[in-house]
């Protein structure tokens, strides 16, 4: 447990300093290269044996890079992981009685997957990086509120063949405790009526989506056959290991995100997030 901890310590010390050190993506840039670099190796021990497995991980990498200096390929991005996220909550619930999805498909779906992540990651850190902040702080208390609740009252499982400790308690403790969390970044922000439930709603189906995220990973790494992706973090795993539910989250948010400020919905409250990065000392 202490590893844990430690291990944890750190990762929030670094995700911290990449975000909020600097305006330009000195830091973030970095970070996020050897963020998919790690996940697409770990991703190929998910993948039915592939020849190359290091000509996927290059071929990630680069059409990662290569998409985030190309800001008009982002909104598509997203728009193709949803579809990848609507399906995999078919397959999640149908497992193990159906797997059409195991196969070369994972090759296309995990370079999708990792794109899409790491496109919204780092364009709602270029809109503020507390937006992105946002998205890690909803993510982290709805699972540990999912957590301690699952824990105490979980009775009703939510998908015992792909993850037997999780319950549907545990998901409702989640979603009330990361509605906390957007209630008080809702009031901060000076929400209200139609902008203040429109947030709620983004925000309570971007948990959703953190959770299908993790379940999908459990499931995939069941098929598998292992335990973790990897073991680069101690007492935590692989990377995919603590990003599984920010690669169905970040993009979910960034696109709905996205949407709500194409319709003028949200444009006061990205002007409020701007200026308030824009006054950290650093």
């Amino acid at each position: 447990m202490w590893q844990r901890i430690k291990t944890a310590i750190v990762l929030v010390i670094i995700v911290g300093f990449a975000l909020f050190a600097s305006s330009m993506p000195i830091f973030v840039l970095p970070l996020l290269a050897v963020g998919v670099l790690i996940a697409a190796h770990e991703w190929t021990k998910l993948m039915p044996k592939v020849k190359y497995p290091a000509r996927f991980i290059l071929a990630v990498l680069l059409l990662t890079i290569l998409s985030v200096f190309v800001p008009w390929t982002w909104v598509a991005w997203w728009a193709v992981s949803l579809g990848i996220w609507v399906m995999a909550t078919a397959w999640v619930l149908q497992y193990p009685a159906q797997e059409k999805w195991y196969g070369k498909r994972l090759v296309y779906m995990g370079a999708v997957i990792l794109t899409a992540a790491i496109t919204a990651m780092y364009g709602l850190w270029q809109m503020s990086p507390w937006w992105l902040m946002y998205v890690f702080l909803l993510v982290w208390c709805a699972d540990s509120g999912a957590y301690f609740v699952g824990r105490k009252l979980g009775k009703r499982k939510l998908a015992p063949n792909v993850s037997p400790n999780k319950s549907i308690e545990g998901l409702i403790g989640g979603l009330v405790t990361a509605g906390i969390v957007t209630v008080i970044v809702g009031n901060y922000l000076q929400l209200s009526g139609t902008a203040l439930a429109l947030f709620l709603l983004l925000s309570a189906v971007t948990v959703l989506a953190s959770v299908l995220g993790d379940l999908f990973e459990s499931m995939l790494k069941r098929r598998a056959g292992i335990k973790d992706s990897g073991s680069i973090l101690p007492g935590h795993g692989g990377v995919l290991d603590r990003i599984d539910s920010l690669l169905s989250a970040t993009p979910v948010f960034a696109f709905g995100f996205w949407l709500l400020l194409k319709l003028g919905v949200f444009t006061e409250v990205w002007i409020k997030m701007h200026f308030a990065a824009m006054r950290i000392p650093f």
